[in-house]
Parts: C-alpha cells; structure tokens; sequence
C-alpha cells in the first residue's frame, strides 16, 4: 500500500530487475494518522478525510525474486506497508501453463 508518487519509480525499478508484470489498485483507506486537512469554503471551514487515497501494486514473483523486490520497493517508496502473500497455484488460460511457467 503506497503514495501515488512512489507507484511510477517502483514500477521502473520493478522493471530494471525484469519483473514484467505489475498490478496497479487505487484504493482508499485509512492507517493510524489522519490524512490532511482540507481547508473548505474559502478557507472557512476545515475538512478532515475519513479516508484517503493510496496505490496497491501486486507482482506475481518466484521465492528467489522475494528479497530484490522488497529492497527495490524500500528503496524506491517514501512510506506504505508490504504484504507478502503465497499464491497456491498459477495456470495460464491460453497455453495451459502451470507454476513458476505462469510468471
């Protein structure tokens, strides 16, 4: 879960290391600090948003690809959250393609 200005400079540093397919999602949320106060009818009135917007990227990755992902994620985004999840089987519609094949 990420800022929008970090989503472009992951996915050319996602791309350097080869990883070719990249998931963007706008989603909104909220985490532990409220987002930013909008200031409202000229100013008059302050607005602070329940929700805010954030980016999830989701890449399908082998194990051994794991540890370079995350350091280029770390390195390249300013704040957010890394979920790691296990997918328990990948199959490719067209040519009927099973496991790592299907990265």
């Amino acid at each position: 879960i990420l800022a929008k200005n970090d989503v472009m400079a992951i996915s050319e540093g996602l791309k350097k290391i080869g990883i070719g397919g990249l998931t963007v999602f706008k989603v909104r949320g909220r985490g532990k600090n409220p987002g930013p106060e909008i200031h409202a009818s000229k100013g008059s009135e302050i607005f602070v948003p329940q929700f805010t917007d954030k980016y999830r990227l989701e890449a399908i990755i082998s194990d051994s690809q794991e540890d370079e992902v995350i350091g280029v994620i770390k390195k390249r985004g300013r704040v957010g959250k890394i979920f790691i999840s296990q997918i328990l089987r990948a199959i490719d519609i067209a040519t009927d393609d099973e496991g790592e094949k299907t990265i």
